[in-house]
This record gives C-alpha cells, sequence and structure tokens, in this order.
C-alpha cells in the first residue's frame, strides 16, 4: 500500500516529507513528481510505510493537517491506471482542428 499525499507546497522535498511521516512509523519510501520541463514539484507525493497500521496512523493523523502553510490531503493511493485503449488521448477531430467543408 502505498499513500497519497496532496496540496503539497512546491517548496517541499522529499527529507522535508520522510520527517513528518516518520512520526508515525519506519518510512520505506517517498516519491515526489516533478514537471518535466521546469523540474519544479508538482505538489503530491507519495509515501510508502513499513506496515498498514502505520500507514493508516499516519493517514489519521495528517489529513487536513497544516503543514507548509498548505491544509494536506492524505489518502491511500489509487493503484496507478494506463490511460484506456485510446492511450489517454480524447476522442473528436484530431485535437481540435477546424475542418474545411
Amino acid at each position: 500500500m502505498s499513500i497519497y499525499v496532496g496540496n503539497l507546497s512546491y517548496e517541499v522535498r522529499e527529507d522535508d516529507l520522510k520527517q513528518v511521516f516518520a512520526e508515525y512509523g519506519t518510512v520505506k519510501k517517498v516519491q515526489l513528481p516533478t514537471d518535466r520541463e521546469t523540474g519544479r514539484v508538482r505538489g503530491f507525493g507519495f509515501v510508502e510505510m513499513s506496515t498498514d497500521a502505520e500507514e493508516e496512523a499516519a493517514i489519521a493523523a495528517l489529513d487536513n493537517a497544516e503543514w507548509m502553510g498548505r491544509s494536506l490531503k492524505v489518502n491511500k493511493a489509487k493503484p496507478k491506471t494506463d490511460g484506456g485503449p485510446s492511450g489517454g488521448r480524447r476522442g473528436g477531430d484530431g485535437g481540435g482542428h477546424s475542418r474545411r467543408y
């Protein structure tokens, strides 16, 4: 199981997040996705802890808690999905281009 942590400050670092979650148990892994173009943290992350009980305690304690000036959203992470059969693209006329008749 993994924990989703949303509404993070763009200034947060992995060590900051690890320190907060370490109060509830052993942190195995922290991931902070970054924007490919800017390299800036995207405002959410994922934390894995040693046991489900530790993760549940962290979720209960930290969901809606204020940290670094933001109200955190903390819950069980949903499994990653692939974008479906269309690869995540929208249908239509080829991306919104106007048609000529």
